[in-house]
């Protein structure tokens, strides 16, 4: 519905954003290895690395050969329509923006799209979700609690399952992989993926927001802290190594190149966050040392 330059309307609020394809390849490729030449050396650098975002990949797609002619599903093929245009088009089904004046048109079958890995059914492959403390309200005039008291974490860390383990430290690196990407919709914390459909709606703006739990609990893993110092320094920036990574991908440029130099911005303002925490509590309080230590948290393996 937008083309990579386009940013998200000013006047809309953050639960009526677009859904972006290539925002879901770029989340895959933040979360990824790269090979990246330096000084004629072929180093292997991993990005975040936090290993929460599936496999995803862009391409063309025939919606007519691929979707409406081998769909078993006749409640999406009713949803399929020729436009003005002369162009094949469908919505689908969902509880909002499933209509005509929101379906997906492709030029004139040609659409772009994103496929993500499905993880394993949960019968199969049993895993937890636990509603995000930071959640927004998802209302337009109604704050929610940690919108308005400063000391909210204190709150959720005597909450289970935030009071032991590692989920807070779990729910810092979610919240420097959004700011990244200027992710403002949240809803729920799920152990093993994120989901990245709605972000780098803007680069101009980078909606602090997105921070406040940073702010407020003024914890970092340790591996996470020196990964974003590192992702810094001129020689391994965090813009050229996804410029490059990006460059795989069938349907590449994945970002616009303002998208880009917009997480270079945003990784400056969480290594200051980070900093003033130190400054004002100490490096051992804030920073978590999370280097050869076990704990059994059902998380992936960093």
């Amino acid at each position: 519905r937008q083309t990579r330059e386009q940013e998200t309307p000013p006047d809309f609020f953050y639960f009526s954003d677009y859904e972006r394809h290539n925002a879901e390849i770029a989340a895959f490729h933040l979360d990824r290895q790269v090979k990246w030449i330096c000084i004629e050396r072929k180093v292997e650098i991993l990005i975040l690395d936090f290993r929460r975002v599936p496999p995803v990949a862009g391409r063309l797609v025939n919606m007519t050969r691929e979707i409406r002619d081998v769909t078993r599903d006749k409640k999406l093929w009713r949803t399929f329509f020729i436009s003005p245009a002369n162009n094949i088009c469908f919505y689908g089904e969902c509880s909002y923006y499933c209509s005509t004046e929101h379906a997906l048109c492709g030029k004139p079958d040609q659409i772009e799209g994103s496929l993500a890995a499905f993880l394993p059914d949960l019968s199969l492959a049993k895993r937890k979700t636990w509603r995000n403390p930071w959640r927004r309200s998802y209302h337009k005039r109604k704050k929610a609690e940690w919108e308005v008291d400063p000391d909210y974490c204190e709150e959720v860390k005597q909450t289970p399952p935030y009071d032991s383990g590692t989920r807070i430290l779990d729910i810092m690196d979610m919240t420097v992989f959004d700011f990244l990407m200027e992710k403002v919709f949240k809803r729920a914390f799920v152990m093993l993926l994120v989901f990245p459909f709605n972000r780098f709606g803007k680069y101009s703006h980078d909606e602090l927001s997105i921070l406040v739990p940073l702010n407020q609990c003024c914890r970092i893993r340790k591996s996470t802290y020196l990964r974003l110092q590192l992702l810094a320094k001129e020689e391994y920036k965090l813009s050229l190594l996804m410029k490059e990574s990006l460059l795989k991908d069938k349907i590449a440029p994945i970002l616009y190149q303002p998208h880009l130099e917009a997480m270079d911005r945003r990784l400056r303002i969480v290594l200051k966050a980070v900093s003033d925490c130190i400054e004002k509590d100490g490096y051992d309080t804030v920073v978590e040392n999370d280097f050869n230590t076990e704990v059994n948290t059902g998380t992936t393996e960093r």
